[in-house]
């Protein structure tokens, strides 16, 4: 009986280890990819037009900024104050899509060895 117990304990640790070692493989490949594609986008860029590429930046970090200080400020109380809803929902939306590719990429594809 308590060897059956002690085979089911390893067992379950195992198929743990394995899967865990599988999923943090698998996440530090998908970081390497994204973090590939990234830099080859922005080189591609620059290739074709630095000018609008330094403006598509710019307008990048205004709408980060602005989805950042609808996201981080506190709510108004007279409903007059807000801002419009469509801006508002796509800097913001834009804001946590970019923030959570960036903690992605800070969290895997800081150790990967591509």
């Amino acid at each position: 009986m308590g060897a059956r117990r002690v085979a089911k304990s390893v067992g379950k640790h195992l198929g743990e280890f394995v899967t865990e070692a599988v999923g943090e493989l698998l996440l530090g490949f998908l970081a390497c990819i994204l973090l590939g594609g990234l830099a080859f986008v922005a080189y591609l860029s620059w290739a074709a037009n630095p000018r609008l590429t330094v403006a598509g930046t710019a307008l990048a970090c205004v709408a980060l900024a602005h989805g950042a200080w609808l996201t981080l400020r506190d709510r108004p109380t007279d409903p007059k104050d807000t801002p419009r809803r469509g801006v508002a929902a796509f800097t913001t939306g834009f804001f946590a899509l970019t923030s959570g590719v960036t903690l992605f990429l800070a969290f895997y594809a800081t150790d990967c060895n591509c």
